[in-house]
């Protein structure tokens, strides 16, 4: 049996409640009510005659904060089992902003999630609880143990004692927090928390997983150890919703992904088509000396030139020929190297820096 600490006693008039992420959900879902074919449930089932199976559906989603709107006509699909990623620029809230209110400040208008199960309302219940949330602050109960987070959170869903009890040794397997089980929250290292709140978001097995920026802040080792045990529930057959402004997650990550500038959807595909497409070509890293002289040497043979405070980007097909152009020019540094996804946002989301096309 699970040891209950007396925390867990002041919750028992709350145990059939919503945590804020359930509860503004399920507001926004209530204000869509009245509109046909809008539901979280619509990013279950497979649509029926489509060539693939169709985890989640977007046809013009539009969102708005604050009356701006920061997802503008957004569409796209995830096939079951992909790995789908969403790239924006990172946006980073003042302090004097107020906390963000999903019921005052979000409307979600136009068509949403769609699939053939939005007919049944039924089924709706059933639907959500089978989608997992790991928001990008931790939100976990720092008085309440590992084992306790679990336990609470499975609650939520109305699982039986009996039932979480079961699932709780693999879900700490999975976290490897074994021999944390018993440990405060609080007193757990950020890698370990961001662990347990991905452990949570499956407590209900769900069949999609959404994440918002899941390593942001971690350490590169506890980066890599999230990315393997999101590797492990991929080839379980998991759906993923991927948000994230690190390319490498995105680019180890996802099968496809899309890149939004001002809530618009300016690029979508697979992370090497986009690389191939947008970039195509080695990048030389050039430090030192001035940028602007260094960039009018080497512009014949550069196919695009961007300049990033001290750093100048040259995107070449012949590294041979601006290393030969470089020579003599004393405290360089050049890195050359493939190119990459990052290179590919800033491309299509630009830079504060001159560009040569």
């Amino acid at each position: 049996m699970i040891a209950v600490s007396p925390h867990l006693a002041n919750l028992r008039n709350h145990m059939n409640g919503q945590s804020d992420l359930q509860a503004a959900v399920a507001e926004t879902l209530r204000r869509q009510s009245n509109q046909p074919c809008i539901s979280i449930s619509e990013a279950i089932a497979p649509r029926a005659g489509s060539i693939s199976s169709i985890a989640i559906e977007l046809v013009g989603v539009t969102k708005s904060y604050r009356g701006k709107a920061v997802v503008d006509g957004l569409s796209f699909n995830i096939g079951s089992g992909e790995c789908f990623g969403l790239l924006g620029p990172k946006r980073r809230r003042k302090k004097h902003d107020q906390p963000y209110d999903s019921r005052d400040d979000v409307r979600l208008m136009r068509q949403h999630f769609r699939c053939s199960e939005c007919r049944y309302p039924g089924r709706l219940v059933s639907a959500r609880a089978r989608i997992g949330v790991v928001s990008q602050f931790d939100n976990l109960d720092m008085e309440f143990t590992v084992r306790e987070n679990l336990f609470v959170y499975g609650r939520y869903f109305r699982m039986k004692a009996r039932e979480i009890e079961a699932i709780v040794p693999s879900l700490l397997e999975f976290a490897r927090l074994e021999s944390k089980a018993d440990t405060r929250v609080a007193d757990l290292s950020g890698g370990m928390k961001r662990r347990l709140s991905l452990a949570r978001a499956l407590i209900n097995d769900p069949q999609i997983l959404i994440l918002d920026e899941p390593t942001t802040g971690l350490d590169p080792h506890a980066r890599h150890l999230i990315w393997e045990r999101l590797r492990s529930l991929l080839a379980q057959g998991k759906t993923i919703l991927l948000t994230t402004h690190i390319m490498e997650e995105a680019e180890r990550l996802c099968d496809r992904l899309c890149v939004l500038e001002g809530g618009v959807k300016i690029a979508e595909g697979r992370p090497f088509d986009l690389i191939k497409e947008q970039i195509g070509c080695p990048v030389i890293e050039i430090y030192g000396g001035d940028p602007q002289e260094l960039s009018l040497l080497i512009k014949p043979n550069a196919r695009r030139i961007e300049i990033s405070g001290e750093t100048l980007f040259c995107y070449t097909p012949d590294p041979e020929q601006v290393r030969a152009q470089l020579r003599g020019h004393w405290g360089l540094r050049l890195l050359e190297r493939p190119p990459n996804l990052e290179d590919v946002f800033l491309r299509l989301t630009g830079r504060e820096m001159g560009k040569y096309q």
